[in-house]
């Protein structure tokens, strides 16, 4: 039997953007532990004011009398480029306010635990290959993304800082670009694979026989499956209570060029791929050193790239119909 398999029995889990798309994957590890959780919805709790925050903490605290709380904090305003050169301001402000706020009144509110979720794009743009924990303060985040990887990042300043005044055990994990079935297909906020995976399934039922994609796909990612992700979350949960930053990643990289062709085999396009390079590449690579999430808490990637591909390929073919 797994030695954390009764750590949830005396817990009740707050998850922050539940309903989300990584935050489906969290819920649903969750279930299978039978580990009582509540998803604050953006509807009756907007986790940007104070309000809403101390309202949710006092509504938590009656529905879960006796219980130990953890946050795990999902909640972002998110996307890629586009969106990102789009909005700067709101992407900052809504990120940084929301979380800040939320791990002060879970410290005020007797939280035990608050599981911070940051992101890759807190990296320093020329950040050394592969990018390890100790090094995101060697300089700025790429610019197009560096207002919501700055808010982000405060995240972990706050940590720190509340772990060595106060003794809050607030932990911060970096997860890598994520993807998979659930994914956010919406071609004017998605990330990258998606929005691939859904230029590519267009273009091949309309006969196109050219996609026209941004940049000139030279820049590199890596990229995890949010089953694996929120594999990993819910590990550092059960396991790790250190001061230190968490990368969550799968260890492989990847050229934008030799993604798109991938996809475009996976789904049967034979048309042209061209690269509008008028667009911006965004950070020019991006790979994790991963070995801190295996050494503290034993989170290593299961799921496959080309697995996890087909599985959010399919995905979207079952689900189109529904999506924007």
């Amino acid at each position: 039997m797994d030695a954390t398999s009764g750590f949830w029995d005396d817990k009740y889990v707050i998850v922050t953007g539940g309903a989300g798309f990584l935050g489906s994957f969290v819920t649903e590890y969750l279930q299978k532990r039978n580990a009582r959780f509540f998803i604050p919805r953006i509807e009756e709790y907007d986790l940007t004011t104070l309000e809403a925050i101390n309202r949710m903490f006092l509504d938590v605290e009656r529905a879960s009398p006796g219980l130990k709380k953890i946050v795990i904090h999902l909640a972002a305003l998110a996307g890629g480029i586009g969106a990102n050169r789009a909005r700067p301001a709101e992407f900052f402000y809504v990120n940084l306010i929301m979380g800040v706020q939320l791990m002060h009144q879970a410290w005020l509110h007797g939280v035990e635990k608050f599981v911070a979720i940051g992101t890759v794009c807190a990296y320093p743009k020329y950040s050394p290959i592969p990018f390890r924990e100790d090094d995101l303060w060697l300089g700025y985040p790429e610019e197009t993304n560096a207002p919501y990887g700055l808010a982000k990042k405060m995240l972990l300043v706050q940590a720190q800082a509340y772990r060595e005044q106060y003794g809050f055990n607030a932990i911060y994990l970096l997860p890598v670009n994520l993807y998979g079935p659930r994914d956010n297909f919406d071609l004017e906020t998605s990330h990258v694979i998606p929005a691939l995976i859904r230029k590519f399934i267009t273009a091949k039922e309309l006969g196109q026989q050219e996609v026209v994609l941004w940049g000139d796909g030279s820049p590199t990612r890596e990229f995890l499956y949010a089953g694996d992700a929120a594999r990993g979350i819910c590990m550092a949960a059960e396991k790790y209570n250190g001061p230190e930053p968490v990368n969550l990643g799968s260890g492989q990289e990847i050229s934008i060029k030799d993604l798109a062709n991938l996809i475009a085999r996976l789904i049967g396009y034979q048309g042209r791929i061209l690269w509008d390079t008028s667009k911006p590449n965004g950070q020019p690579r991006r790979a994790l050193d991963t070995s801190r999430a295996e050494r503290y808490f034993g989170f290593r990637a299961q799921v496959s790239f080309e697995d996890g591909l087909r599985q959010t390929i399919q995905w979207y073919y079952d689900n189109r119909e529904k999506i924007k």
